[in-house]
């Protein structure tokens, strides 16, 4: 995507290059506000039209946007449109965006919103909120009970045998090509939340604070949607695999 696909609005004739805001002094700054000077710095070259500072978004964003469509629309082209109604949705609600949380977690949830309103024209959307609960509900144990210690045995609750490594065994070494590939499958086949949060925390490699902002959900929900959904990726690769799959990290 070419910035003259979503032309950046300007103010006047003369756009400033843009540039990222001078670090501040080291004893005085910390970490959270040298990022939020930067945001702050951002969304003022961006306000103004700077064209550079809109590159330098689509540059940082916009594979990633791509990615996570593609996990809800099942398609290139269709992932393609919504992100592009994404980048057109946001330059139009720059100037109504009050900052309450950063850009990058503002654009995610300006690209669910489409990507959902895609799905819906297709089929009768189920909202959000209620594929989290069904999902939260379900009674289906994301790892068979036999696999953990019993609680009168020495450490409860853990795995009776971890995963083995590949490496002991290097005829069962498998290409990386291969695995990513039945990484990508076992993705495919998981309930919405679970491929949704599993996707933004281990591909794209959110925090699960960034991912609780954009899906909108507690701290514990992110946990047990992240773990029910490795937890069958795993499976799907030990089925695959046999053992060896167990020690593939998605």
């Amino acid at each position: 995507m070419s910035t003259a696909d979503t032309r950046v609005p300007r103010r006047g004739n003369d756009v400033v290059p843009y540039s990222t805001p001078a670090t501040p002094d080291s004893r005085q700054a910390t970490p959270g506000s040298s990022r939020l000077a930067e945001e702050r710095h951002l969304l003022q070259a961006l306000r103004e039209g700077n064209e550079d500072a809109f590159r330098a978004l689509v540059d940082r964003h916009h594979m990633a946007l791509l990615r996570v469509a593609k996990g809800h629309v099942r398609d290139r082209a269709t992932a393609e449109d919504v992100v592009q109604e994404t980048w057109v949705g946001f330059m139009k609600g720059l100037e109504h965006f009050e900052g309450r949380c950063s850009i990058k977690t503002w654009l995610f949830r300006i690209l669910f919103n489409k990507a959902h309103s895609r799905v819906a024209a297709e089929r009768r959307l189920v909202p959000w909120s209620t594929l989290v609960q069904a999902e939260l509900e379900s009674s289906q144990d994301a790892v068979e009970a036999h696999r953990f210690r019993g609680p009168s045995q020495e450490f409860a609750g853990h795995w009776v045998h971890g995963p083995p490594s590949w490496k002991t065994d290097p005829d069962r070494i498998l290409a990386d090509q291969e695995a990513s590939k039945a990484v990508r499958e076992a993705m495919n086949d998981l309930p919405d939340a679970q491929a949704t949060v599993m996707r933004l925390r281990d591909v794209e490699g959110w925090s699960s604070e960034e991912v609780c902002a954009v899906l909108d959900i507690s701290a514990v929900n992110q946990r047990v949607l992240l773990h029910r959904g490795r937890s069958k990726v795993r499976a799907a690769l030990e089925r695959r695999f046999g053992d060896a799959g167990a020690g593939v990290r998605p």
